[in-house]
């Protein structure tokens, strides 16, 4: 049994639309990204980070220990088509699995950069 770190920070953190796709993964804790990333809304439905130098931000979401059938089984058919797996870097240095946006849907319709707005849960708090 293959373990994998994987990084989330929009619907499949807890309480998200996509978290019972994680039922089977083991939660490591709430975790930030290095400051190496821009973090976007696609129209208000689902949040992707994609890597910049510089000009950067940290993005804050969680962690978990997930089995690869998981990840290829429940999680990853159910993410956007604006999304792609990849590897990110989290604050500590580290890496770990995580969605990102694809290159080419970063100038889509409805795609706002939130980089600034303290993450997922923040932006769609202050959109209330």
């Amino acid at each position: 049994m293959a373990l994998v770190t994987m990084f989330v920070n929009g619907q499949a953190m807890s309480g998200g639309t996509l978290n019972d796709a994680l039922n089977r993964a083991k939660f490591l804790g709430a975790v930030d990204t290095a400051p190496k990333y821009r973090f976007y809304s696609v129209r208000d439905e689902f949040p992707g980070l994609h890597p910049v130098t510089p000009a950067g931000f940290v993005v804050p979401g969680e962690l978990y220990e997930v089995e690869y059938d998981v990840l290829r089984e429940e999680l990853l058919p159910r993410e956007p088509a604006e999304l792609e797996l990849g590897v990110i870097e989290l604050a500590d240095g580290t890496g770990s699995l995580s969605m990102r946006m694809r290159e080419n849907s970063l100038t889509a319709a409805g795609v706002v950069d939130i980089s600034d707005r303290g993450g997922w849960l923040a932006y769609l708090e202050a959109q209330r």
